[in-house]
């Protein structure tokens, strides 16, 4: 662990043989200093963001803090269901902004990086405040403030937990409920490599405190908008193959939303279908976005570092699953980002 000042330190936490080597002191001290949070996850907010900001903020508010729980984009459709009365999630835009000025930290959940902050991160960085990342990707930058990252952890849902155990957090079941749905979603519902005995066992101490995962799983894959699924129709007819085989690859444009009546959101797990093409090693999604460039989400099976590939488009995360996003329009970033995974095909030998 390196420590700079009160509120800029980095701690470097690392696992071997599936043993925790984790300190929350730093982290707990800084919750236990401060009062008035905001906590926050990265754009395009998923089920380990989301879950692990909602088990969190209610264990703070157990404690006596103040806590808010914020997206800097809209609020997928597919996770409504987590606040249907819009009472819980807040969505930080330039106009919402002065809402938000009188928080007294922050916590950031699930990246470390800026551009996943969207527009809050220059907001973020305009307030002087103490801030803390709880974070399992590879990939960081310095936002400022404690960094507790864990790559070893399937889940920032995981990190989640340790967190409220650290704090002395008895565990509810919406903590509990919100928890499991961050692990199973980061873990493909507990089909992905990332899965180990100690997932099912946390898996397992969720379920005993109050997580209800057959609901939850229906609703969130058994409810899906005939949109979406029309959506995802396109994606599939669109699909390519290239290098032998080695790299499949779709793309969505912005009229395809107009054209089946979904949105953005509804691309969630669309990665999933160019991944399961039998012989792929690195599947691709280039997303045209409302604000002008280009998303791309990495996923590998095995021997391909996605994360190294994403950082040169201004992304990361982890070795196997990453994104990116690039000013540029869809088409030229689809011929570079496939000309850096052939590049990294043939520095492996695979082709």
């Amino acid at each position: 662990m390196t420590v700079g000042n009160e509120f800029n330190a980095t701690i470097e936490v690392s696992a071997g043989d599936g043993v925790m080597a984790s300190d929350w002191q730093p982290i707990v001290e800084f919750i236990r200093a401060n009062d008035h949070f905001l906590l926050m996850t990265h754009i395009r907010p998923d089920a380990d963001g989301l879950g692990s900001q909602l088990a969190v903020a209610e264990g703070l508010r157990a404690i006596g803090k103040h806590c808010r729980v914020v997206i800097g984009s809209p609020l997928p459709p597919r996770y409504r269901f987590l606040d249907p009365q819009h009472s819980q999630i807040e969505q930080y835009t330039h106009e919402t902004a002065d809402a938000f000025r009188n928080c007294r930290a922050i916590i950031v959940l699930d990246t470390g990086t800026w551009n996943q902050l969207g527009d809050f991160a220059e907001f973020m960085k305009s307030l002087n405040v103490p801030r803390a990342v709880i974070d399992h990707h590879r990939t960081q930058e310095d936002l400022g403030g404690i960094r507790h990252v864990d790559v070893s952890a399937e889940a920032t849902g995981r990190l989640a937990h340790e967190l409220l155990m650290a704090l002395g957090v008895k565990l509810t079941p919406t903590m509990a409920h919100h928890t499991f749905m961050a692990l199973a979603l980061d873990t493909g519902w507990f089909r992905q490599s990332n899965t180990t005995a100690r997932t099912y066992a946390l898996a397992a101490e969720l379920v005993e405190a109050g997580a209800n995962p057959a609901p939850l799983y229906e609703q969130l894959f058994e409810c899906a908008p005939v949109a979406r699924l029309r959506l995802v129709g396109v994606a599939l007819e669109r699909l390519q193959t290239r290098y032998n085989g080695l790299v499949c690859f779709t793309e969505v444009y912005l009229a395809d939303y107009t054209t089946v009546g979904a949105v953005p959101g509804d691309t969630e797990d669309l990665i999933n279908y160019p991944r399961s093409v039998n012989g792929v090693e690195v599947a691709l999604i280039f997303m045209e976005q409302p604000e002008g460039g280009t998303k791309i989400s990495f996923r590998a099976r095995s021997r391909v570092d996605v994360s190294k590939i994403a950082e040169q488009f201004g992304g990361g995360g982890h070795r196997l699953a990453s994104g990116a996003r690039d000013d540029r329009d869809l088409p030229t970033v689809c011929d570079d980002v496939l000309n850096a995974v052939a590049k990294e095909l043939r520095e492996l030998k695979l082709i």
